[in-house]
């Protein structure tokens, strides 16, 4: 890392060469083919000299303090601050993107902060954040730079964390989870046509990251479904998900769903039924999920964590706020001793619902 020059392109893995001289990146399951010059889909990641490269090494959108509840992640560290930023790009065309003017935007548009691996680890250590997310575009298509940031960050004694649709191939899971202490990963919807038609995308792909994360490595997994009105919030389609999560990954995951809100190409689709929401929290429960959380609406009932022992709330929540706190210092119910899942602390972090910018000098 201490030769790179923040800012330049970096040499790119996953790829390989094709019989008709194009050169394959297999970086996610797009699978992109180009010739000398061209970009794939996500556009940061291009041929370059006979080779892929990355374009967005060292590069950023922006850097920000947030509640770790708003990636959103429960059952991690609960209560403390994050150190969160993105790049620029994506991997996927979702047209309900509530962030499409980052991960829609060409590298030149939005990429102003320069900061290498070491410039992040070190003020993220200095702001008492307990952890760095990439996040606001999906880390995926910056492998290289988000592995390099998590080593960085793990020497100086840190977490890290990646909000991503999940949408990787399978050669690269291995690396960029590995480097990862907790996912939220986007379960976007659960049919084929939904991919196609509204992210250009393959859910059987996400699926089987979901499986890897959870039975494959020791990253922490939670998930996040935005239902969008008339299309991926029926009955039906709610109980499919849950099913499918309880008896592939099993009750302990907690299952996000939010609602949606008009943006990018569909704003003219209303946001999401308060009622909705709270039909699939149930729904999911039903099913036998043991921690389903509600976002994007008030409801601290929905959004609160509950012993499955004996139904006493351990963390209570008021949007991305701490309320109550019944965790023993185990992690475990301090009425009926039944361990919650997660990786927690012996007490809640004290960061609330801040938000806080943050200027990283380059280095």
């Amino acid at each position: 890392m201490g030769n790179i020059n923040i800012g330049a392109t970096v040499p790119g893995r996953y790829w390989h060469r094709l019989a008709d001289g194009r050169i394959q990146c297999d970086l996610c399951p797009r699978e992109c083919k180009l010739h000398e010059g061209q970009r794939g889909l996500c556009f940061v990641r291009a041929r370059e000299k006979d080779a892929i490269v990355l374009t967005t090494y060292g590069r950023s959108s922006g850097f920000c303090l947030d509640p770790i509840e708003k990636k959103p992640l429960n059952h991690f560290l609960p209560g403390s601050s994050v150190l969160s930023f993105g790049t620029a790009g994506c991997n996927l065309t979702c047209k309900f993107c509530q962030n499409w003017d980052i991960s829609k935007a060409r590298a030149d548009d939005r990429l102003q902060q320069h900061a290498s691996p070491a410039a992040i680890a070190r003020p993220a250590v200095e702001s008492g954040a307990r952890s760095v997310a990439f996040t606001y575009n999906d880390p995926v298509i910056f492998l290289e730079y988000a592995v390099d940031v998590a080593a960085a960050r793990r020497e100086a004694g840190g977490e890290t964390v990646a909000v991503t649709a999940g949408y990787i191939g399978e050669v690269a899971r291995p690396e960029f989870f590995g480097a990862m202490d907790a996912a939220n990963i986007d379960l976007k919807g659960f049919t084929e046509g939904f991919y196609r038609k509204l992210c250009t995308g393959s859910l059987d792909a996400v699926l089987d990251t979901l499986v890897y994360v959870k039975h494959e490595t020791k990253t922490w997994l939670e998930i996040t479904t935005l239902l969008i009105p008339g299309e991926n919030d029926s009955s039906q389609e709610i109980a499919a998900l849950s099913a499918w999560v309880m008896e592939r990954l099993g009750p302990d995951v907690p299952l996000h769903f939010t609602a949606f809100h008009p943006d990018w190409k569909m704003r003219d689709i209303g946001p999401t039924p308060r009622a909705t929401i709270k039909r699939a929290r149930e729904i999911a429960r039903d099913a036998g999920l043991r921690y389903v959380y509600t976002g994007n609406i008030h409801d601290e009932a929905g959004q609160s964590t509950y012993c499955h022992g004996c139904r006493a709330c351990l963390i209570g929540r008021d949007g991305y706020s701490i309320t109550s706190w019944r965790l023993d210092a185990s992690g475990a119910c301090a009425a009926c001793g039944e361990p919650c899942p997660g990786i927690f602390e012996p007490s809640p972090g004290r960061w609330g619902a801040r938000r806080a910018p943050l200027i990283i000098r380059a280095a």
